[in-house]
């Protein structure tokens, strides 16, 4: 157990995002769950950092709590209102030469700022945890080609995790990745581009 207790920041890491909305202590637990299933399934064969293989289970028992335990509920209100969202920001982006910032969408839509902000909250929360690439069936995959492409993306740099965390983990659009970035939809683009390159010329070498 000491040994695992070198790990908490990872679980930390996890569960800060939704430390607001849930008991912070019970997302611990939960998280050292993920972690201690890690340890269990762990085989050093395959090369992969202890770290970057228990951030899957950490992840996996986390999203697996929230979605049993949220009462988020979604309006068909809120749907439509991030898709005019949407809309705007991409015809804002285009016109002012950057992302547009809530508040002047706010103001190009004549809606309130907070409606705004929670709707981009209520869609991605929600779209994350539905539609997460760690989806609990994947958690005990242990092949060698899933973690030769989790120690790929583990030696990425920061950014470039990061980018592929909101493209593929929070399943953002290019464009809202850009906005959370503070890129252009174009260098999001341009680099997802060359992070996809790098990680399959690695995994074929």
């Amino acid at each position: 157990m000491e040994e695992l207790l070198k790990y908490e920041g990872l679980i930390y890491s996890v569960i800060s995002k939704y430390s607001s909305r849930f008991d912070k202590d019970d997302l611990y637990q939960v998280g050292m769950m993920g972690l201690m299933n890690a340890y269990n399934h762990y085989d050093q064969k395959y090369g992969t950092k202890f770290s970057s293989f228990a951030y899957y289970y950490i992840v996996g028992e986390v999203n697996k709590y929230i979605r049993e335990n949220s009462s988020l509920k979604i309006s068909r209100d809120i749907i439509e209102l991030k898709k005019e969202i949407l809309k705007a920001k991409e015809l804002m982006t285009q016109r002012l030469g950057r992302n547009p910032s809530n508040l002047e969408l706010s103001l190009y839509l004549d809606v309130d700022e907070n409606k705004i902000d929670d709707a981009l909250l209520a869609t991605d929360e929600v779209g994350s945890l539905e539609a997460s690439m760690y989806e609990e069936k994947s958690y005990d995959d242990t092949s060698p080609t899933l973690l030769d492409l989790r120690s790929e993306i583990e030696k990425l740099s920061e950014e470039e995790k990061r980018l592929i965390m909101e493209r593929y983990y929070h399943e953002l659009t290019q464009m809202e990745a850009a906005d959370i970035l503070g890129m252009s939809q174009v260098q999001v683009s341009r680099k997802e581009g060359k992070i996809l390159q790098k990680l399959k010329h690695n995994l074929v070498a």
